[in-house]
């Protein structure tokens, strides 16, 4: 009985370390080319996200880890993104100007359209694109903010880490994510490639 346990208990961490090494492997070709089967392999990566991001820690960056899974999770909503028809965008208080004069709600940063940072632009060309602008100050804003807003999707514009996290927080939600990565990490004085945002915004338009 005891040696039927553990054999299986051996095959069982053989499989699991088989999966989640494959899966890896897979997310990082995902950077540069379509791979198959990228839903499977990304939720084989959330299930085995907090071992892993234990060995990256040990062993490497915990930075690689979340950037794979960004990727090859943009790689299996990319479908599904397309076919949304109510959208939002989630993006950092951090990419805002120091002296930002917009105030706080429960949704988030409420923008003066001052010019003073990409806010301005951002809100303006996302309105012709058929998306609304959530500037949140942290990831429990987002819950507040999909109560109120009936998106099927979300358009998450922040650094890997938090992408991850909140592609895996909304998994089980009926929205799709798809996420841009900032050039840089901080609590303050971020920026985005404007140029990736403009491309995800072509690439992804509205069918009227």
């Amino acid at each position: 009985m005891y040696n039927l346990i553990g054999q299986a208990l051996f095959i069982s961490v053989v499989v699991s370390f088989t999966l989640s090494g494959v899966a890896l492997l897979v997310s990082r070709r995902s950077l540069t080319r379509s791979v198959f089967l990228a839903g499977f392999y990304a939720d084989v990566l959330d299930f085995f996200y907090l071992p892993l991001r234990q060995i990256f820690v040990k062993f490497s960056d915990t930075r690689i880890l979340d950037k794979w899974m960004c990727s090859l999770k943009n790689r299996a909503h990319k479908s599904a993104f397309a076919r949304t028809k109510r959208r939002i965008i989630l993006a950092p208080h951090c990419m805002r100007s120091l002296d930002c004069p917009a105030y706080s709600t429960q949704t988030g940063i409420q923008c003066k359209s001052c010019g003073k940072c990409v806010f301005t632009r951002l809100k303006k060309d996302a309105e012709k694109y058929g998306y609304k602008v959530f500037i949140v100050t942290g990831s429990s804003f987002v819950k507040n903010i999909l109560k109120m807003e009936a998106a099927d999707g979300v358009l998450l514009i922040a650094c890997d880490y938090e992408i991850n996290k909140v592609m895996r927080a909304l998994k089980d939600r009926k929205v799709v994510t798809y996420g841009v990565t900032m050039e840089n990490d901080g609590c303050f004085g971020t920026e985005v490639d404007y140029q990736k945002v403009l491309k995800v915004f072509e690439d992804f338009k509205i069918s009227v």
